[in-house]
């Protein structure tokens, strides 16, 4: 008896690949404007051409497609950068006040984003945890980047640092819907340079007044 040869696992075709980004694309400009409850598999699938059992061929759920949905939102924030990973200490936070100028580009992401957040704290969302443990990291970045930027003989208390990660990123969040609601009157790369400036300010008194200055 012979032993079965094994078959390599096989790479996804470059039109299946073409034709999942195109949906995800979709269900972003769907469940970015109307929510993950109001928006339908038959509003994504009417963008992209095909049927609702066709969305389904490729995601299996509708849960399933709002995860894939906020991993490709994540994924964009990170593809300018080497190795697509957020950086440590102060570049962290240049890297935040660059991605708020970024965000001013892209309004349909940022809506998204703002959408779904506020949304999933609702009971039995089906992202309440994938945000949850985001925040989760989010805020272990930032506390691991302050820490690095007050590392010193006089470095700020726990509670401080772990208040200032909890602050940047809320308000980052808050700006984003404020320009979304008028981006007339919000300019979001300077009032996001200037909240984080004035918050490590605060946290870590005066050790990174100027921590977005240029080298």
């Amino acid at each position: 008896m012979t032993n079965p040869v094994a078959r390599k696992p096989q790479r996804p075709r470059e039109g299946t690949i073409r034709r999942r980004e195109d949906i995800i694309k979709a269900g972003l400009a769907t469940f970015g404007s109307k929510g993950f409850k109001g928006g339908s598999l038959a509003d994504v699938a009417e963008q992209v051409g095909i049927t609702q059992a066709g969305v389904l061929h490729y995601f299996g759920s509708k849960d399933q497609l709002l995860l894939d949905v906020l991993v490709y939102r994540d994924a964009a924030d990170v593809e300018h950068l080497e190795g697509r990973h957020i950086p440590g200490g102060l570049d962290l936070f240049r890297h935040l006040a660059k991605t708020a100028a970024l965000n001013a580009e892209r309004p349909g992401i940022v809506q998204a984003y703002a959408v779904l957040s506020a949304e999933s704290v609702t009971d039995g969302h089906p992202a309440k945890d994938w945000f949850r443990a985001r925040y989760t990291q989010l805020r272990s970045e930032v506390e691991q980047a302050l820490t690095e930027v007050c590392a010193g003989d006089d470095p700020p208390h726990r509670e401080a640092i772990d208040d200032a990660a909890a602050v940047v990123l809320a308000v980052m969040d808050g700006l984003q819907i404020q320009w979304l609601l008028d981006p007339e009157a919000v300019n979001l790369p300077r009032s996001t340079a200037f909240a984080i400036e004035a918050i490590l300010a605060h946290a870590v008194d005066g050790h990174a007044r100027a921590v977005l200055a240029a080298d």
